[in-house]
């Protein structure tokens, strides 16, 4: 290899975490306490649309988690310590759990139920305990369908959520509603053209639409926009915003030709 070769491909830095969306909507989480952090571990999941079981005696629930319990369908308490036949079977499903989150002020027990968790080869995450986890949980911004999750690797939690905050900030108004909309699109383009062999053009195009608006234009489009947009598919060029205006009502501005993308006004092909 010469060292042109070397320098191609970007060098491996190591330490890190594999950041994914763990996608675990209908999924059991087994979540041992009832305190503040168990709380926001609690909201975590239920964002994400998992089925929340809490163990814990009724006297260590904090409020949150009290409203949690009291005012969803998704979360079930059971009102005990810990046993080990929890990983084994769980009401109401009677089978194990996708995943605990454990968090406890007895750093022996999370131990023990960390061990036993590697036994039946179930994801957990020990509070507090970066040694003892599968996976960690950052600070995340979230904006409707929008998420960025920052991660210190366990490092420095509180450091963490000042850069997501700064994020945050950084990003321009509106953002998940954009998002929102383009993935209305997305949806219309595949109910349009559902063969898969279509697949990579649909992507291009998409790619095309995404670079062609900015996020004030993705946010003002009309469904009447978006299946006038649509109309260009074929041609894989997108308009401007304001040839898609001038279609509203059924019109067809002058000199206009949706299906070969050839007309008065510019678009981006």
């Amino acid at each position: 290899m010469t060292n042109t070769d070397k320098h191609t491909f970007p060098d491996v830095q190591g330490g890190g975490s594999l950041i994914l969306a763990w996608q675990i909507k209908n999924k059991t989480v087994l979540v041992v306490g009832g305190g503040e952090v168990a709380a926001g571990r609690i909201l975590n999941v239920l964002n994400a649309d998992a089925n929340v079981i809490v163990v814990c005696p009724s006297s260590g629930l904090n409020p949150e988690v009290r409203h949690r319990i009291d005012t969803n369908d998704n979360v079930t308490h059971i009102d005990r310590v810990f046993e080990p036949a929890d990983l084994e079977t769980l009401p109401p499903t009677n089978a194990p759990p996708d995943m605990v989150l454990v968090a406890v002020d007895d750093p022996a027990a999370s131990t023990q139920i960390w061990k036993l968790c590697k036994e039946h080869r179930i994801p957990a995450n020990i509070a507090d305990v970066p040694s003892e986890c599968d996976f960690y949980f950052g600070s995340v911004h979230r904006d409707g369908p929008l998420q960025i999750m920052v991660s210190t690797n366990g490092k420095g939690p509180r450091l963490a959520a000042s850069i997501r905050k700064w994020i945050g900030n950084q990003l321009p108004s509106g953002v998940g509603n954009a998002i929102e909309r383009i993935g209305e699109l997305r949806v219309k383009l595949r109910k349009m053209v559902p063969d898969p062999a279509d697949g990579p053009k649909r992507m291009r195009w998409m790619t095309k639409v995404s670079d062609a608006y900015s996020w004030d234009d993705m946010c003002a489009l009309t469904d009447e926009d978006m299946d006038n947009l649509l109309k260009f598919y074929q041609s894989g060029s997108a308009p401007e915003l304001h040839v898609l205006k001038a279609m509203r009502g059924g019109k067809v501005p002058e000199d206009l030709d949706i299906f070969d993308g050839s007309f008065g006004f510019s678009i981006v092909a």
